[in-house]
């Protein structure tokens, strides 16, 4: 099968590299960040006294101006980072008081921005185009610090806006948001309905197209559990600097959390792609997580990263120009995926099996889930009659 030429439609996609960044550079980006920290807490704070005082959102898109002109420290760094942070803590405190307002689950709702606390809060700086440039293989940025890039591959095109961060390991890395034109595949005419679970992180209208739990986390728990008692043992007192044995401890802590984090994406990336790459359309349960970290199948769920893997799948398929829809997750267990009947009662999580009193079918629990996503999608597979009618709404994939 020929594959398909390039339909001219473009969309955006992150790049990020590695970053040499050398002392001076390194402490030239740590003071950096503590400005735009003081910055986001002092958004915090004003916002939660406007709020204790009754009156609205506080405004912060000319605050900055004066907060520079009193405080020469803060003057001394470039503005573009600080205007950044207080346009992301605009949209995260808007779209907390729009969850609230629309009276969403607890579990679904945005959380209200907190104050960033130094030993907690990793170094991120966000810059747009006037904020930076890149010139001979370095990227230069506002206020005159240069760092040396890792050019692991090319740019498709010129950056629209740059990320500089640091992880667990104290590594530096650059994440360029580029315009990238969609890379369609061939079409298959196939459909797919994916519901999210525990014991498989995904199940499939197609069985050959399961996820099972990979369980990353679980295979590398021995080795951080060790680790981490080696950090107890050796913890430093309060004012004391910590040891060497404490410090070497912890950062294989934090070499083993960052390999399970990309094994848990490597394995995402590929059945992602999988999938994205046999059926043109598919319909994935909008399922938010954030409510099992409150059960006892926290340790289990988390080790899933299944909204990692949903992510994977969303970004996947935006880069082939493949139709995702998500479907709202509300009595998909309830709902039966052939005839669209719905049980009188909840089904208990011990429950596996269902059995649809209406037309009789039975089917394992998640395989019906995922062809009531089908349903109610509107994508209709062999055997499935009708969806539900005045069910939840269903968007696409943005």
């Amino acid at each position: 099968m020929a594959k398909a030429e390039g339909t001219g439609e473009t969309g955006y996609a992150r790049y990020t590299y590695r970053l040499r960044v050398s002392p001076t550079a390194r402490s030239a980006l740590l003071s950096e960040w503590d400005r735009v920290r003081w910055v986001w807490n002092q958004c915090v704070a004003e916002s939660r006294a406007a709020h204790k005082a009754g009156q609205g959102p506080a405004a912060l898109s000319k605050a900055l101006t004066g907060w520079r002109g009193k405080h020469e420290w803060l003057r001394l760094g470039a503005s573009m980072p600080q205007q950044q942070i207080i346009r992301d803590f605009s949209k995260a405190h808007a779209k907390a008081s729009k969850d609230v307002k629309a009276r969403l689950p607890m579990r679904q709702r945005a959380g209200m921005p907190r104050f960033k606390k130094k030993d907690l809060a990793g170094p991120t700086l966000n810059y747009t185009r006037k904020g930076f440039r890149l010139k001979d293989g370095r990227l230069h940025l506002a206020g005159g610090t240069a760092v040396t890039v890792v050019w692991s591959r090319g740019l498709p095109a010129e950056p629209s806006s740059a990320r500089i961060y640091r992880d667990g390991l104290g590594h530096w890395y650059a994440s360029f948001v580029v315009q990238v034109e969609i890379q369609p595949l061939p079409e298959t005419g196939a459909v797919i309905g994916v519901d999210w679970g525990v014991k498989e992180t995904a199940t499939t209208t197609s069985g050959d197209h399961d996820l099972p739990h990979p369980e990353h986390g679980r295979k590398a728990a021995r080795k951080l559990a060790g680790y981490q008692r080696m950090m107890a043992r050796r913890k430093p007192r309060r004012g004391h600097a910590a040891s060497q044995g404490y410090r070497k401890a912890k950062r294989q802590a934090a070499k083993t959390h960052k390999k399970i984090a990309r094994q848990r994406q490597d394995t995402a990336r590929k059945w992602a792609k999988r999938v994205v790459t046999t059926f043109d359309r598919l319909a994935v349960e909008d399922f938010h997580p954030k409510f099992l970290a409150k059960s006892t199948m926290a340790r289990k769920a988390a080790d899933a990263a299944i909204a990692a893997t949903k992510q994977e799948l969303i970004n996947m398929a935006r880069k082939h120009g493949r139709d995702l829809r998500l479907v709202h997750p509300a009595h998909t267990t309830m709902d039966c995926g052939r005839c669209g009947a719905r049980t009188k009662h909840a089904l208990p999580l011990s429950e596996r099996t269902y059995t649809c009193t209406a037309c009789g079918v039975v089917s394992p629990r998640d395989k019906n889930s995922a062809r009531v996503m089908l349903v109610r999608a509107g994508l209709n597979p062999a055997g499935a009659d009708r969806g539900r009618p005045g069910g939840p709404p269903v968007r696409r994939a943005a």
